[in-house]
C-alpha cells in the first residue's frame, strides 16, 4: 500500500500545498518566508490525507473475499 500512498500523495500533496500558498497570497501574506511556510504545512497535511485516500483506494480495488 506504501506505493499507492506515494502516488496519491504526488497528486494530493501538489494540490493542498498550491492550496495553502493561494491561501497565504489572498490574506496579502506575499513575502517568501509565509509562503514558504505556507507550501511546507499544505505538503505536511497531506500525509495523512493521502495515507486515508490510498486506504479507501485500497479497499475499492481489493475487496477483502468473504469465504
Amino acid at each position: 500500500m506504501l506505493k499507492l500512498v506515494a502516488i496519491v500523495y504526488i497528486m494530493v500533496g501538489s494540490m493542498l500545498a498550491g492550496s495553502f500558498v493561494i491561501a497565504a497570497l489572498t490574506m496579502g501574506r506575499v513575502d517568501a518566508g509565509t509562503i514558504s511556510i505556507a507550501a511546507v504545512i499544505g505538503a505536511l497535511v497531506a500525509i495523512p490525507v493521502s495515507w486515508f485516500v490510498a486506504g479507501k483506494l485500497n479497499k475499492a480495488i481489493r475487496p477483502t473475499q468473504a469465504s
